[in-house]
C-alpha cells in the first residue's frame, strides 16, 4: 500500500515537474526560428523528382520511332520540369524490343531517342544539355517474349546525369 502511495506522490511530482519545464520553454518560442519539417518525398532536381512528377518513359509503336500524343504528353511535362532545373542535364536512351536483327534495333533505338530529344528542343530545352544513346535490345525492362513485355521494351527513357 506505501509503495502505490509513493509511486503515485512519485508520478504527480514528475508531471509537474514537465508541466513546468513546458511552461518555460513556451515563454522563449516566440523569440526563437522554429526549425521546418524535414522534407518528404524525391530530393528537387533529382532523377527520382522528375520521374514522380513528370515521368522518365515514353513508348512507341512496333517498329515505328513517331511519338504518339501520350508519349508528346509525357515530354511535355519532362520539358517543363527542366526548365525549373536548368542545370540538370539528361540522357535519352532509345531501346527496343528483342525482335529483329541487333543493327536494326540499334538503328531503330538511335531514332527513338532523336525522336524524343527533338521534341525536348523545340519545347525549349537547351540541346546541349542532352545527350541521346541507343541501346537497341540489349536493355530490356520487362522479360518475356509476348506483346505485354516487347510493348515495355519500345522505348525512350530520360535519365539525370
Amino acid at each position: 500500500m506505501k509503495l502505490k502511495v509513493v509511486a503515485t506522490l512519485g508520478i504527480v511530482a514528475l508531471l509537474s515537474a514537465c508541466a513546468h519545464e513546458k511552461a518555460n520553454n513556451t515563454a522563449g518560442a516566440s523569440t526563437a526560428a522554429i526549425a521546418p519539417p524535414p522534407p518528404t518525398g524525391p530530393i528537387p532536381g533529382s532523377e527520382a523528382d522528375l520521374i514522380a512528377t513528370a515521368g522518365n518513359r515514353v513508348f512507341f509503336a512496333f517498329n515505328k520511332s513517331n511519338l504518339s500524343d501520350a508519349a508528346k504528353a509525357t515530354l511535355q511535362k519532362q520539358a517543363n520540369w527542366l526548365a525549373k532545373y536548368p542545370k540538370v542535364n539528361v540522357q535519352v536512351a532509345g531501346n527496343c524490343d528483342d525482335r529483329g536483327t541487333e543493327e536494326y534495333n540499334i538503328a531503330l533505338g538511335w531514332r527513338r531517342a532523336k525522336a524524343a530529344r527533338d521534341l525536348l528542343v523545340a519545347k525549349g530545352v537547351a540541346p546541349s544539355r542532352i545527350s541521346t544513346i541507343s541501346y537497341g535490345k540489349d536493355r530490356p525492362i520487362a522479360l518475356g517474349d509476348n506483346e505485354q513485355a516487347w510493348a515495355q521494351n519500345r522505348n525512350a527513357t530520360t535519365t539525370v546525369k
